[in-house]
């Protein structure tokens, strides 16, 4: 099953990583996309530009509206995201708590919804 693992974290504290840090926790990414792209798991994934970079649309009464930035503030953004193949959401949330984002940030777990067998709550 298809799972997408959304990496919020904090901008603000992004920024203020040393470059030390910063090269070794993309260096921690890689190890971890290489690891899981070798037994199959990884299927994609990528970093977001930051929020200041964002465009909002909404269509309300037919019109469109455009604004620039994040749609609401909050202490964590979406920064990016992993496309992986879990066998079960289990397996899912392992590959989740291995993200170095987790450690200071919140990974989401969602699966992909077969079409015809999405469910709301």
């Amino acid at each position: 099953m298809e799972y997408l693992l959304l990496i919020y974290h904090s901008e603000a504290g992004w920024g203020k990583m040393t470059p030390g840090d910063e090269a070794a926790i993309y260096r921690e990414y890689g190890q971890l996309r290489d690891d899981l792209s070798g037994k199959g798991k990884f299927l994609g994934g990528s970093q977001l530009t930051p929020t200041t970079m964002a465009t909002t649309v909404r269509v309300r009464d037919g019109k469109r509206v455009v604004t620039d930035g994040p749609f609401a503030e909050t202490k964590e953004q979406l920064g990016g995201y992993f496309l992986v193949n879990a066998n079960d959401l289990d397996e899912a949330i392992a590959i989740a708590a291995r993200i170095p984002s987790a450690r200071n940030g919140t990974i989401e777990v969602r699966p992909l919804a077969v079409r015809g067998q999405a469910k709301q709550a």
